[in-house]
């Protein structure tokens, strides 16, 4: 297979896992069968796919509406209905703060005969950022960014995100009683955890004060004095934990998953095999070190190469994680990219994509990247050590020198990493 017929495909195989996460797709058999309540129906929301899903509720909704959702700057739609904010991500500012006091406001002193409908995706924790009456923002900034240089995994931040929140948690399904919640979720997490989508908003907590103290612990995580007094409080129990799975206040809450990883890895793998590819499927929520799952995927994809003889691709999902310790431009889908293709070596039968679905690798405005079986030559022919940019966390400064960086501007869905390794013998 020529070089360019590989890159086609790879990107073929992303682009089909993005549309079966498109917001207009996945919700229309959802509005559809919705039926209008008695009272009024508010439309709430936040994340990199909240006003995506906000104009689809919008164009097929012919009743009565009114509401307003929260999404990353750059993800705005154009709504005449609902009210689109946009605010920062990954790292909270003060207008998602103040987008999600007035979301907080907007469905208390709901009746009985009202519909809340949430809409929730990927990136809401950061977006819906509400602190803990004793609690600033700067103080929910500063655990935000040692929590996302940790390593530790999506679980863990939220645990923590939800034990400083006043809006996480199900705290916000809580303040919407009596009103009938319905939320509709997008999937950017592994195993589909809706407590975890988001920080779970209007979903019952699984976990504690105690637990969010046990992350910070792990992680050695410098904290203000403020977190730790609060989190510390409620671990003793002077401070109110977050609703628990059979609280009777969430008795009308009803959440629907929309859109999953997996049905987007599905979709991605009816493309490969249509194009006469064997396909691998390992899952939608592998995790662990970047750069440790990227070459263990080559390592079997060298495998793969010698024994099958046959064209193949490798899908996968999930959410990885990076333990920064270098200065470099990083996202942990060219963290585990820039793994891969090292231990792949220049392998000529081997080409991998990764990227994630929502356009925002780490902090960079570029959704991944591609490696060919020539990268790392024509990298050290430009006189750059792959492996001291790997060691730097410099992936997309890696890729970026070659032309090979994934940037598909701001796609409005979500539904986490997409990995696909080509193995053409």
């Amino acid at each position: 297979m020529k070089d360019a017929d590989a890159r086609a495909l790879l990107r073929d195989l992303f682009d089909a896992a993005l549309a079966a996460a498109r917001p207009a797709t996945c919700l229309a058999p959802y509005i559809d069968k919705l039926q209008p309540p008695k009272g009024r129906t508010i439309v709430i929301g936040a994340g990199k796919a909240s006003a995506a899903m906000a104009r689809a509720v919008e164009e097929r909704w012919p009743h009565p509406l009114e509401g307003l959702v929260v999404t990353r700057y750059g993800y705005g739609e154009p709504c005449e209905r609902i009210e689109i904010v946009e605010a920062a991500h990954p790292v909270p500012d003060d207008k998602g703060r103040a987008a999600a006091g007035r979301i907080l406001e907007m469905v208390k002193g709901r009746s009985a005969d009202d519909l809340v409908l949430c809409l929730i995706s990927g990136g809401a924790s950061a977006l819906l950022a509400l602190p803990a009456a004793d609690l600033t923002l700067a103080d929910k900034q500063d655990v935000n960014r040692a929590l996302l240089k940790s390593g530790a995994n999506i679980v863990e931040m939220n645990t923590v995100r939800k034990h400083l929140s006043a809006i996480k948690g199900g705290r916000l399904a809580i303040a919407a009683q009596p009103a009938r919640v319905l939320s509709w979720l997008i999937s950017d997490v592994p195993n589909d955890d809706p407590g975890v989508i988001g920080s779970g908003p209007t979903v019952p907590d699984r976990t504690t004060f105690a637990d969010a103290l046990a992350v910070l612990r792990k992680y050695h995580i410098e904290s203000s004095s403020a977190v730790r007094a609060h989190l510390e409080a409620g671990a003793a129990g002077r401070i109110e934990e977050t609703p628990k799975p059979g609280d009777p206040r969430l008795a009308r809450v009803e959440t629907i998953m929309v859109a999953t990883p997996q049905r987007s890895l599905e979709a991605a793998a009816e493309v490969g095999r249509h194009r006469g590819c064997e396909v691998i499927m390992l899952g939608d929520n592998l995790e662990g070190e970047a750069r440790d799952l990227g070459a263990a995927h080559a390592h079997q994809a060298l495998a793969l190469a010698k024994a099958q003889g046959k064209p193949t691709v490798i899908l996968s999902g999930g959410e990885t994680t990076v333990t920064v310790r270098g200065k470099g431009r990083g996202g942990r889908n060219v963290e585990y990219l820039l793994s891969e293709a090292i231990a792949a070596d220049g392998a000529p039968e081997i080409w991998g994509l990764a990227a994630d679905t929502d356009g925002v690798d780490g902090a960079e405005d570029i959704a991944g990247a591609v490696f060919t079986p020539d990268t790392l030559a024509r990298a050290r022919a430009k006189g750059r050590d792959p492996k001291a940019m790997l060691d730097d966390n410099d992936g997309h400064s890696f890729f970026e020198m070659l032309g090979d960086s994934l940037v598909t501007g701001p796609t409005r869905t979500n539904v986490n990493d997409f990995r696909a390794t080509l193995i053409m013998p």
